[in-house]
């Protein structure tokens, strides 16, 4: 997929958790709200998976252990997803370690259990490493910020932050 359609896939993504938030509100087990949005993107004809393994390997190749991620979908776009009061630097961290664990550089993380819609994005993560010339050297995201965070509407792009 080009950026342009992973952008119009995250906006479809937003637009449907949205409307999860609106209609189930905070207080439910983060499970409950993974389940809504797979059978919801599902609905809609999307290619979604639920719980995917994903193994950590050392850098000689040792393998480390296996983490889970919420939701694959499309096969390009990894969703992590939290019902907590607010999102803090940890679950980010969680999700970058998705990533580097699964090659995938686009991603979203949403929490569901906090009064207000929460949302975060980062695309075009590529990895800096020995074998990847075309990696940055200072920030993973192409524009040069760590994030793009800015509050917006439910098709906005960034931390958004909406109210029900």
């Amino acid at each position: 997929m080009n950026d342009n359609q992973i952008l119009r896939l995250c906006d479809q993504v937003r637009e449907t958790a949205f409307a999860i938030h609106n209609y189930h509100r905070q207080g439910h087990l983060e499970k409950i709200y993974e389940n809504a949005l797979r059978h919801r993107l599902a609905k809609q004809g999307l290619k979604v998976r639920q719980q995917i393994p994903l193994q950590v390997f050392d850098e000689d190749g040792t393998l480390l252990g296996d983490m889970t991620a919420d939701l694959l979908l499309t096969d390009e776009l990894l969703i992590e997803l939290k019902a907590v009061k607010t999102l803090l630097d940890e679950h980010t961290a969680q999700l970058l370690g998705y990533l580097r664990s699964s090659k995938l550089r686009h991603r979203l993380l949403i929490n569901f259990g906090s009064a207000k819609f929460e949302i975060k994005e980062e695309l075009r993560m590529v990895w800096e490493t020995p074998n990847n010339p075309e990696a940055p050297r200072k920030s993973p995201n192409p524009r040069g910020e760590s994030t793009r965070q800015r509050q917006r509407g439910p098709v906005g792009r960034g931390l958004g932050v909406m109210g029900p």
